[in-house]
């Protein structure tokens, strides 16, 4: 139920980011750097919000509530965005951020709160989760590429209130199945009695601190529906629409999700598998890898030549295995190490790391095309490498917070 729960608002979420940056240039007549900033100011209000979405589901709303009124103001900014007059634009913008930050941490804590009992297997059922969002997330461009270009700019935002409807629709109707996991404190609340004040706090400053360290790679990860997107269309030797191009990065977790858990499962049986900090840091460094690709790819063809279109699609992909490798495990060390009274509020948090990104993103792509775009795929890369090191280095400390949690977890359980 919520895999598909979250299907429907990830389509509705990157139906509309597959298309914005060009219904701003084109449409709106926003130059590249104006885009820009509107782009990173509203992917930094959609991930900054859930921390005050968490926080109200903690304490007053509850998951439910909070879930429910977030997906109703979705739906609703969807269908403001579907008139093309410019205060309805941004009024659009500011319901779907808010909608965002009500439903987005909201979920995810129900998915971890389903493994109370089996704390080993939140990777694995996270991993899983992950996958309905990149359906969503790949099936989305396919279909409102389709829609502007045969109904315009207004129906393929309304496509996306339809996919939200659908969303509230499969929450409401099948949340019975997950009662027990959507309640605020564990019945079993032994557990967070037994959480000492240093050790939480301790909890919260690890958190904070990978939360820190992920920004670089949401910031790198947004480039997707921001340069890459001018890329595809000034810069690939293709007539393919260019939004179409974004399929690839979520189409790539879809496939290789399932085999990357499945090496994880395996390792695990043999007590191999990677730690979940280590994962994280694998991530980071195969999305370095991908930008360094490009920068290569952009060094062969120019600002104005035209390269194969393979080199973008291959990047995708490549991102899409560090999303894998590091999205999924953030979910899940959330969900693990923090107290089970501040869940909320601290999921909320882990999606602030990618506000932060966002706002981020959209800064360092002003830059475009005011230096080679090779070079400023190598900028990305290099941002990417330098976050790396502080997270190997804090890699064993959150490998034993994370046992300490687990242990904790198991014994309120019982």
């Amino acid at each position: 139920m919520l895999f598909f729960t979250e299907m429907w608002e990830r389509y509705s979420f990157y139906s509309m980011m597959a298309i914005l940056s060009l219904y701003m240039n084109e449409a709106l007549h926003f130059d590249i750097a104006h885009v820009g900033r509107v782009y990173g100011l509203y992917t930094a209000g959609v991930y900054f919000l859930p921390l005050a979405g968490g926080l109200l589901a903690d304490r007053l709303l509850g998951f439910n509530r909070a879930i429910i009124i977030g997906g109703v103001l979705m739906m609703l900014g969807h269908l403001v965005l579907g008139v093309e007059l410019m205060p309805f634009f941004y009024s659009g913008l500011v319901l779907l951020a808010c909608g965002s930050g009500l439903l987005k941490p909201n979920v995810s804590t129900i998915v971890g709160n389903l493994y109370r009992s089996r704390p080993e297997l939140r990777d694995q059922g996270f991993n899983i989760f992950y996958v309905g969002i990149n359906l969503g997330a790949f099936v989305s461009p396919l279909t409102v590429s389709w829609l502007r270009s045969h109904y315009g700019w207004s129906v393929a935002f309304m496509s996306a209130a339809v996919a939200m409807l659908f969303s509230l629709v499969t929450f409401i109707g099948f949340n019975r199945y997950v009662a027990e996991a959507a309640t605020k404190v564990p019945k079993t609340s032994t557990e967070a009695r037994t959480i000492r004040p240093a050790e939480a706090r301790s909890r919260v400053i690890t958190l904070l601190a990978v939360f820190a360290i992920s920004t670089a790679f949401w910031l790198a990860f947004y480039q997707i529906f921001y340069t890459f997107t001018f890329w595809a269309r000034d810069n690939t030797a293709t007539t393919v629409a260019p939004e179409r191009f974004q399929v690839f990065e979520p189409l790539g977790v879809i496939v290789l999700s399932p085999a990357l858990v499945a090496i994880w499962m395996w390792l695990q049986r043999r007590a191999a598998e990677p730690s979940t900090p280590v994962k994280m840091l694998l991530g980071v460094l195969l999305c370095a890898g991908a930008f360094g690709t490009l920068a290569y790819a952009g060094s062969i063809g120019g600002d104005t030549g035209r390269v194969s279109p393979l080199w973008l699609i291959a990047a995708n992909i490549i991102i899409a295995l560090g999303e894998i490798a590091l999205s999924p495990m953030g979910l899940s060390l959330v969900n693990s190490i923090a107290p089970p009274r501040s869940r909320g509020l601290l999921m909320g948090g882990w999606f602030v790391s990618l506000a932060v990104g966002g706002y981020l993103s959209g800064y360092i792509g002003a830059y475009w095309d005011r230096m080679p775009h090779s070079r400023f795929f190598a900028m990305v890369a290099a941002i990417l490498v330098g976050t790396a090191v502080p997270l190997s280095m804090m890699a064993p400390q959150i490998k034993r917070t994370i046992r300490r949690a687990e242990a904790e977890e198991r014994v309120a359980a019982q």
